[in-house]
C-alpha cells in the first residue's frame, strides 16, 4: 500500500486560506439564511447585554446622591423599574442566546452530513489512481476528524466571532458616550494584547494545518498496520513498525503542541490585559470622581464596560485559532472534493441488449505511470463462451488486462470491444454488470452470510444461494454454524480465509453474469477444496466467456485459450498441450512448478 503522504509536498499544494473561505462559502451557501438568522439572535443579544451597565451607572447614582442628601430614602420605585427593566433584557438575551445556539448546531449537523455525503459520493467518481497513491486511513481521516472539525467549529465560531465583535464595539462606543478620558486609558491599556494575538495568528497557522496532516497520517498507518497485523508480527516486524508510528506520532506532537501553545497563550493573555484595564479604570475614575469629573456611577458602568470590552477580544482570539483549525480542514476536505474525475457517462445511451461474449482487444497500451508502459500494443480476439487463462511472471500485465476490461482504467490508446461495442461507449455500470469477479483478496462485510453472498443484487432466493454455496463446498460448513446463513460475519465470526474465499464464489455464482473474471480465485484454499471449487468453476465457466489469472498452471489445463504475457506482451498462444509442445516459456513455467510439486 503506499505510504503516508510526505507534510512538506502536502503543505505545497495546499491552496490559501482565503481560497479554503470561498470554498466553504459556497458549500455552506444554503444555510446562509439560517445561518443569517442565528447572527442576529447573536447580535441582539449582545446589544442587549451592553445596554446594562448605564442601567447599572443610573442606580448607582440614585443611591450615591441619597448619600450626598444626608441619608434621604432612595427612590424604590425607580430602581425597582430598572431592575425589572434588566431582569427583561438579561432573559431576552439568554432568549436570544438559545435560539442561536439551536441554529447554528442544527446547521453544524446538516453541514456535517452533506460534507460525509459529498465524500462518499466523491469516492465513487474517483478512479482508481487516486486510491492506488492514497492511504484508506488518510481518507478516513478526512472524513472524521476533518468534516467534525469543520461542522463544529464553522457554525460557533462564526457566530461567536460576530457576537464578540458586536459586543466590543458596542462596549468602545458605549465607553467612549459615558467618558472619553477613561475609554482612551481603557484602549490603551489593550492595545499591547491585540498586537501579541495578532503575531501569535499569524505564526501560529501552519502548525495548524501541519496538524490535521499528522492526523491523516497517523489514521493511514493505523490502518496499515492492524489489516495487516499477521503479516507484521510473522516477520517480526514490530519494532519497525513502532519506529515509524513514533516518528509520525512524535511529528504529531510537536505540531499539535505548539498549535496548542500559540492558542494557549491568547487566553491568558486577554486576561491579563482584562484585569490590568480593571486596575487602571479604578484609578483614572477615582482620581475623575474625586475632582468631580465624573460620577461614581459612571465608574461601576466603566468596570462592567470592561470587561464587556476585553472579554470579547479572549473570545475573538479563540475564535480565531478554531477558525484556523477549520481553514486548515477545510483545505484538506476540498482538496479532496475537488481531485480530477472519472469521465461523466451521462450522456451514454449505448448498450448491449443481449451479451453473448465475444472479446477483442485491439492494439491497446497502458501504463500505470506515464513514463512506464506496462500494455505494449496487445490484441488479442477471445470467442464466445471461451475459457481464457492469463499467465505470466510477476509484473508481465496479467492483474492490469482485468483492470482495463472492467474499465477500472482506461487504455492509453487503442481499444476494448464486446460483442463489437467499443466498452468505451458503454457507462461503466454497464461494464461492470456484464462480469462476475472473484478477487485474490477475499471480501466480505458486517452482515450475514446471507446477505454477503447476494451482495448487491436483489430478488434473490435463499434456495438460490443454497445451490451455489453447495456447488462451492461451503454449505456443509454454514449448516454447522449456530444461525446457520443468518449467522453474522464480524471479527468474532471464526471463518477461515479459505472459507471467506468459497464465500467470493458463491457470491459470483449467484450474479451469473454473462462473463466470468478469476483472479487467483483459488490462492487462499488447500488442494482438496481447490478441486472441489475447480469442478464448481467447471460447471461456472460452462458456456460463458471467463478470463482466469492463476499462478497454479495445473487449474488451468482444460482452458480453451492460454495466452501467456511476459513484460506486457503476448510471447505465447495456445491450448495447454499445443504450449507444451512448443517448449517455451509456458512450457518453462509450467515445468519448474511440476517440479517443485
Amino acid at each position: 500500500m503506499p505510504g503516508p503522504m510526505n507534510v512538506k509536498s502536502d503543505m505545497r499544494k495546499a491552496k490559501n486560506f482565503k481560497k479554503a473561505w470561498m470554498n466553504l462559502y459556497k458549500f455552506a451557501k444554503p444555510y446562509l439564511w439560517p445561518f443569517l438568522i442565528a447572527l442576529f439572535f447573536a447580535i441582539a443579544g449582545s446589544v442587549l447585554v451592553i445596554i446594562g451597565p448605564q442601567k447599572l451607572s443610573q442606580i448607582s447614582d440614585i443611591i450615591t446622591e441619597s448619600f450626598k442628601n444626608g441619608f434621604e430614602p432612595f427612590n424604590m420605585g425607580k430602581i425597582e423599574s430598572i431592575c425589572f427593566f434588566l431582569v427583561a433584557i438579561y432573559c431576552f438575551s439568554t432568549v436570544l442566546s438559545y435560539l442561536q445556539g439551536f441554529i447554528t448546531n442544527t446547521i453544524n449537523q446538516k453541514l456535517s452530513k452533506r460534507f460525509r455525503s459529498e465524500i462518499a459520493s466523491k469516492i465513487n467518481r474517483l478512479p482508481l489512481s487516486y486510491m492506488d497513491k492514497t492511504t484508506y486511513g488518510d481518507i478516513l481521516s478526512r472524513v472524521t476528524n476533518d468534516v467534525d472539525l469543520i461542522g463544529q467549529s464553522l457554525s460557533q465560531s462564526t457566530t461567536q466571532m460576530v457576537s464578540s465583535l458586536t459586543q466590543f464595539f458596542g462596549a468602545l462606543v458605549m465607553m467612549f458616550i459615558t467618558n472619553y478620558i477613561m475609554a482612551f486609558s481603557a484602549i490603551i491599556t489593550t492595545f499591547v494584547g491585540i498586537v501579541i494575538v495578532i503575531f501569535i495568528i499569524k505564526h501560529s497557522q501552519k502548525y495548524f494545518l501541519k496538524q490535521q496532516i499528522g492526523l491523516g497520517q497517523l489514521n493511514g498507518h493505523v490502518e496499515e498496520i492492524y489489516s495487516g497485523h499477521n503479516v507484521v508480527k510473522a516477520y517480526n516486524a514490530e519494532n519497525n513498525s513502532i519506529d515509524k508510528f513514533n516518528k509520525i506520532n512524535n511529528d504529531l506532537f510537536n505540531s499539535a503542541w505548539k498549535s496548542q501553545f500559540f492558542s494557549g497563550l491568547m487566553q491568558p493573555i486577554m486576561q491579563f490585559v482584562g484585569n490590568f484595564g480593571y486596575v487602571v479604570v479604578c484609578v483614572v475614575g477615582s482620581v475623575l470622581t474625586i475632582k468631580g469629573i465624573t460620577s461614581f456611577g459612571v465608574v461601576v458602568a466603566f468596570i462592567v464596560y470592561i470587561r464587556l470590552f476585553t472579554q470579547p477580544l479572549a473570545q475573538i482570539a479563540q475564535a480565531t485559532t478554531s477558525l484556523q483549525q477549520t481553514a486548515a480542514a477545510s483545505e484538506r476536505v476540498f482538496d479532496f472534493l475537488n481531485q480530477e474525475e472519472m469521465e461523466n457517462e451521462e450522456h451514454k445511451n449505448e448498450a448491449i441488449k443481449k451479451v453473448v461474449g465475444n472479446v477483442l482487444f485491439k492494439n491497446v497500451k497502458f501504463g500505470y505511470d506515464k513514463d512506464r508502459e506496462i500494455i505494449h500494443n496487445f490484441s488479442c480476439d477471445i470467442k464466445a463462451g471461451q475459457k481464457v487463462a492469463i499467465v505470466g511472471p510477476t509484473g508481465a500485465g496479467k492483474t492490469t488486462l482485468v483492470n482495463l476490461l472492467m474499465r477500472f482504467y482506461e487504455p492509453w490508446s487503442g481499444s476494448i470491444f464486446v460483442d463489437g461495442m467499443d466498452i468505451s461507449k458503454l457507462k461503466r455500470e454497464q461494464v461492470h454488470d456484464m462480469f462476475a469477479m472473484v478477487l485474490q483478496d477475499s471480501w466480505t462485510f458486517e452482515g450475514s452470510i446471507y446477505d454477503n453472498i447476494v451482495y448487491s443484487k436483489t430478488n434473490v432466493s435463499r434456495k438460490a444461494v443454497i445451490k451455489a454455496s453447495k456447488l462451492v463446498g461451503l454449505h456443509h460448513f454454514i449448516q454447522t454454524l449456530p444461525d446457520g446463513y443468518d449467522t453474522m460475519l464480524d471479527e468474532n465470526t471464526n471463518i477461515s480465509q479459505g472459507q471467506r474465499q468459497l464465500l467470493t464464489i458463491a457470491r459470483a455464482m449467484v450474479k451469473n453474469a454473462p462473463m466470468l473474471i478469476l483472479d487467483e480465485a483459488t490462492s487462499s484454499v488447500d488442494t482438496r477444496t481447490e478441486i472441489i471449487i475447480q469442478k464448481a468453476m467447471d460447471k461456472l465457466t460452462a458456456n460463458r466467456t471467463s478470463f482466469v489469472i492463476a499462478h497454479r498452471l495445473s487449474t488451468i489445463k482444460n482452458a480453451d485459450v492460454i495466452l501467456v504475457l511476459q513484460n506486457g506482451d503476448v510471447v505465447e498462444q495456445g491450448s495447454h498441450l499445443e504450449l507444451l509442445a512448443q517448449n517455451g516459456v509456458y512450457a518453462s513455467l509450467y515445468n519448474s512448478q511440476f517440479e517443485q510439486e
